[in-house]
């Protein structure tokens, strides 16, 4: 028991969370706003490895770290278009589109990785975003050091959520894909393009796709590795349901699975040889499977998500 206070009461556990929790968060933003539009993007798993892959080759080639970001926005955002196209111009499934883009993101990120980069026995590197010093702040006892040492890429992270609970709550745009996602026929009586809407969200949650998987490589790494996502997508698609399609919630459900993740490899090293290391893997995945029952009870899913609308159709 005083091993677990002491790793619960550890700065760098909670420094640690923030690290691990900030890919998930803009991941699951992400999904959470193309959701509230009506459209599910299950391609989120390879358009945050395409991601990763390519901000990282921006930054190589002599690109800067934040450039690299924008670089990975911008590659989410065309997987997101292509994800629209089939799915909100053509009404193809949108489990099949959104599947069929992992499958090819992944795949063409691999292969360019290849392509370009030599092969090497040690990955090739960069120097990634460092953690910055904030006055004062980063300079107090364990709240400094827990907090404030993070790299600018997770403190843009929580400003996005933030951010993007404002604009879905409390702005006419947000009200307008509340509704499509609701209802779109109801919001094209008001004068609104339910068909506009859906491809500014999909492109949009795609972009920050692209970013969380960049964080990967710019911020949390200095390298890119095919496998180095290692599920988050999909962590980020149940995070959304968690957070009942809010993104306050969704911020604290990316901490929460975080602070499991955290806690697990700090109990490996206090438990070693006395439990498999292969249950401490499972805890976080099995802790917030047990979350996700909760709360889906009480979720309450936008009416109209992974149908597609067609004009005049009712």
């Amino acid at each position: 028991m005083t091993a677990l206070i002491d790793i619960l009461g550890s700065a760098g556990l909670w420094a640690a969370v923030l690290r691990i929790a900030t890919p998930l968060i803009l991941g699951t933003l992400g999904a959470l706003l193309s959701e509230r539009s009506g459209v599910l993007n299950l391609g989120i798993e390879g358009i945050m490895t395409f991601g990763a892959m390519i901000g990282w080759l921006a930054v190589y080639n002599g690109a800067g770290l934040w450039t690299g970001l924008l670089v990975a926005a911008l590659s989410g955002a065309i997987f997101g278009l292509l994800h629209a196209a089939l799915t909100v111009t053509l009404g193809l499934s949108q489990h099949v589109s959104g599947l069929g883009v992992t499958l090819f993101a992944s795949s063409f990120a691999y292969y360019a990785f290849r392509l370009m980069v030599p092969v090497a026995g040690t990955p090739p590197t960069i120097v990634p975003f460092q953690p910055l010093d904030i006055p004062f702040l980063s300079s107090l006892p364990f709240f400094g050091q827990a907090f404030f040492t993070q790299t600018a890429p997770t403190y843009m992270a929580i400003l996005l959520a933030v951010l993007l609970a404002y604009l879905i709550a409390r702005t006419p745009v947000g009200l307008a894909i509340r509704m499509t996602g609701e209802n779109p026929h109801a919001a094209e009586a008001q004068g609104i393009n339910p068909m506009t809407i859906r491809y500014g969200a999909v492109v949009a949650g795609s972009a920050l796709m692209g970013v969380g998987g960049a964080f990967l490589t710019l911020s949390a790494f200095n390298s890119f590795f095919p496998t180095m996502v290692q599920g988050r997508g999909w962590i980020c698609i149940a995070l959304v349901v968690f957070a009942s399609w809010r993104p306050e919630r969704a911020l604290f459900g990316a901490l929460l699975f975080a602070l499991f993740d955290g806690f697990q490899l700090r109990l490996q090293t206090v438990l070693s040889g006395v439990v498999p290391y292969q249950i401490f893997l499972m805890i976080p995945y099995l802790l917030s499977i047990a979350a996700l029952a909760v709360m889906a009870r009480r979720a309450r899913v936008p009416q109209a998500l992974m149908q597609p609308y067609r004009r005049g159709e009712r």
